[in-house]
């Protein structure tokens, strides 16, 4: 079976050199190969052909809800028996009473931003109607921006009294739309994409590519002890979520190549989704296993990243 898997691949891309490689060198010279594969814009190119890519990259979610703060909508997207995104049900809603971004515990604002939602809350004060979903606000994004604040909800309407036309920043709808859409949807599968007015669709192609070609050769130096390499991807303006700025960062960085230890770092349930309002920018979410003689770990990680105009991505933060 091993045998069948290493010709597949070797037919699949430059079976003379890959087996060549792999005949003088092993396993591990092949390995190597393939990781580099990974990196090359043909790859991600022919791969993406038959993937749909309405909001991005998504590896991990079969609903997609987007909110236009501007017309105070929310619209629900699934995926169809084809994988492809449909919409399946519009709503009406009722977003932050001032717009714009939000800074701010108490500034009324709706955030914009790529978010998920982390839990179902089935008891909550009637002011909220039957239920909320509550959202991952302020997420590593805003964190990296100074964002406070907290308790971002999709939820629902008083069921005795009245209320106004504007919420204190959370998402509201009427509340047999609210249980309608609690039925559909998988929270643990659903992207929350929140822009000031419509949220962008049908994303490039070509884009994407050249985002995940970038990942991968960021993982490609970090695998194999590519300082310069790896360090070249950061921003000098990055700040890691836990606060450790740049300069701090790269001299962590430099004491850990310098072990040049074997690892294996493998990437599964990646996500690459263009961040609302802000040109050239991506969140990238992804699980993350890495092993070395002296670290394990398992867990998901997000980059914010730019993809500048040579089409190399700067990562600005990260947790």
């Amino acid at each position: 079976m091993k045998i069948l898997f290493l010709i597949l691949l070797s037919l699949a891309l430059n079976a003379g050199d890959i087996l060549t490689s792999y005949r003088t060198g092993g396993s591990k010279d092949f390995e190597k190969q393939m990781d580099l594969e990974l990196t090359k814009n043909d790859y991600w190119n022919r791969y993406l052909e038959t993937v749909d890519t309405t909001f991005g990259y998504l590896e991990d979610f079969s609903s997609v809800l987007t909110c236009n703060v501007e017309k105070s909508s929310l619209t629900l997207y699934k995926q169809n028996k084809n994988q492809k995104f449909e919409v399946a049900k519009d709503y009406d809603a009722f977003t932050g009473k001032i717009k714009g971004e939000k800074i701010k515990e108490g500034d009324l604002r709706t955030p914009l931003g790529v978010y998920q939602i982390t839990k179902k809350l089935s008891k909550v004060d009637t002011f909220y109607g039957p239920l909320a979903l509550v959202t991952s606000y302020p997420n590593t994004y805003d964190r990296y921006r100074g964002r406070d604040g907290s308790g971002i909800w999709i939820h629902g309407l008083p069921t005795n009294q009245a209320r106004d036309d504007y919420t204190k920043g959370c998402i509201a709808i009427n509340n047999s739309s609210l249980e309608c859409l609690d039925k559909r949807i998988d929270i643990d599968k659903t992207l929350l994409i929140i822009s000031a007015s419509a949220t962008k669709k049908d994303v490039s192609k070509k884009l994407l590519a050249d985002v995940l070609a970038q990942l991968y050769l960021w993982r490609y130096t970090w695998l194999y002890n590519d300082t310069q390499g790896y360090l070249n991807f950061y921003s000098p303006d990055f700040v890691r979520e836990d606060g450790m700025d740049y300069s701090s960062f790269i001299n962590y960085k430099k004491r850990v190549f310098s072990k040049a230890e074997k690892k294996t770092i493998i990437f599964n349930n990646i996500n690459v989704v263009p961040y609302p309002n802000l040109p050239d920018t991506y969140q990238i979410t992804f699980k993350e296993f890495y092993s070395s003689a002296t670290v394990n770990f398992t867990g998901n990680k997000t980059l914010i990243a730019k993809l500048t105009k040579d089409n190399k991505i700067k990562i600005f933060t990260e947790n």
